[in-house]
């Protein structure tokens, strides 16, 4: 990746019940199939975060067909939201389609 690929990222924060979904539909943008044992990794490595800490964030590389993406993602301390940063792509399509995704799923959504 080179360095002004990883300067190029969009951020934000999202429910922490959509970061599933979350990550199945970026990486399906990026060509990656975000499968059970994918999901199984972001959740344990998830457990130790903490969004204030910049140290203390998890990394996850969504490595597709298309694209490669790293997504940074870290739980607020005492609330239900994950902060999220994607990079690694130079890709203005892609990075608007992340920055979408963030705020759809900053969304609650009443069923």
């Amino acid at each position: 990746m080179t360095e002004s690929d990883r300067e190029r990222a969009v951020e934000g924060w999202i429910w922490n019940e959509n970061v599933r979904p979350f990550l199945a539909l970026l990486a399906r943008y990026a060509g990656y199939d975000f499968d059970g044992t994918d999901w199984q990794a972001v959740e344990l490595g998830l457990e130790a975060t903490d969004d204030e800490h910049l140290d203390r964030r998890y990394s996850y590389p969504l490595v597709g067909s298309d694209h490669r993406l790293e997504v940074h993602l870290a739980q607020a301390v005492g609330g239900d939201e994950v902060s999220v940063r994607v990079a690694g792509t130079a890709n203005p399509e892609l990075l608007l389609r992340a920055d979408t995704l963030i705020s759809a799923f900053a969304t609650r959504f009443v069923h």
